[in-house]
């Protein structure tokens, strides 16, 4: 993989070009895909910034004062602010460049995102970040705290075997409704696979030897957001979703390849593979023809679908994260008691 143009390359005092490209090239090697256009992502959204904000380009290393400047223009509703106030002629300017979607005080876990971006970029060129002074740290725990908020679920609703059977439904015979199928049966039964994991995918992945005499296929990952490279445990598939999946590589006849692709307006499959935004546009696809409104669910629903039926259904939550890969027993719990406390005989008090 190539590095993005617009991330800066790492750079250590004394090292030779060569070195330094070699150390850049494995920064790349060794960081996530996803990673990487997350970062390539924060960078244009800093830069950006700081040109509105001084009218300069981004320095290495970054002054304390611009860091501060970052957090407190974070840290605040700016749709509140005056009209001549700096910070919000800058988020304006933002929002007009579509870096920004409004003036409201964003999320704190989108502030602790981006800094973490700036503070890598910082370790990449072996530079102490300006977010480690104790005033910068000081600033970001006191927005952290004035921004608290009641957590928010990714998903509108799990997608749990009701609403998953409404979305299968809408399948049809066709090359697009057979990949749909598979892509939507998968991505649930195999642990509640993200975005990601599931458009990573190759045909090489799938493990067909026990199909036939047993309806089971294999999924390999090649790694997850809780797996390292190569250390992702195979994962079982059965029953509707093994045929919906095998069904989909029988009519696509590849041997190698991107298991998931893009489907031409004449009905072909394309040799490339799918991008992870794609799994949102099939899924509003299939709420529409079901009847529903887009937001209705979104893929994160698929992955909290299938531990909200795993409790559902009494499976144990240690053979549910054996599926889904969670590491945190805590956070998988999340589901369990959302489900539990519904048949807890203290609801029940009043009759």
């Amino acid at each position: 993989m190539m590095r993005p143009a617009s991330l800066p390359a790492p750079t250590v005092p004394s090292l030779s070009a060569a070195d330094e490209a070699a150390l850049t090239d494995l920064f790349i090697r060794g960081t996530p895909a996803n990673t990487l256009r997350a970062y390539e992502r924060d960078l244009i959204y800093l830069a950006a910034w700081k040109q509105e904000a001084f009218g300069q380009p981004l320095a290495w290393p970054e002054s304390e004062t611009v860091a501060l400047r970052f957090v407190t223009d974070h840290a605040r509703d700016l749709g509140l602010a005056a009209g001549d106030d700096p910070g919000r002629r800058v988020a304006e300017a933002l929002v007009a460049a579509g870096l920004r979607r409004s003036l409201d005080c964003p999320a704190p876990a989108t502030l602790d995102r981006r800094i973490a971006s700036w503070q890598t970029f910082h370790r990449m060129r072996n530079l102490v970040s300006p977010f480690e002074a104790p005033l910068v740290r000081q600033a970001r725990a006191k927005a952290r705290r004035a921004a608290a908020r009641p957590r928010r679920p990714k998903s509108a609703r799990p997608i749990t075997r009701p609403l998953l059977d409404q979305l299968l439904a809408t399948c049809d015979s066709t090359m697009r409704g057979l990949r749909d199928r598979a892509i939507l049966s998968l991505g649930f039964a195999s642990g509640g696979r993200r975005r990601s994991e599931i458009t990573a995918l190759r045909i090489e992945d799938i493990g067909t030897d026990d199909f036939a005499g047993q309806g089971i296929l294999w999924l390999r990952l090649l790694e997850t957001k809780t797996t390292a490279k190569g250390t992702a445990p195979r994962l079982v598939l059965k029953g509707r979703a093994a045929r919906a999946v095998m069904g989909w590589m029988l009519a696509l006849g590849a041997e190698e390849g991107p298991l998931f692709r893009p489907i031409s307006k004449a009905g072909r499959p394309l040799a490339r593979g799918l991008a992870p935004d794609a799994i949102r546009t099939i899924l509003v696809h299939r709420l529409a023809l079901a009847g529903l409104p887009p937001d209705h669910a979104s893929p994160h629903g698929l992955r909290s679908g299938f531990l909200t039926q795993a409790a559902l259904d009494g499976a144990p939550i240690q053979a549910a994260m054996r599926l889904s890969l969670h590491r945190s027993v805590a956070q998988a719990q999340r589901y369990y008691d959302d489900v539990e406390i519904t048949g807890n005989p203290a609801t029940d008090l009043l009759g």
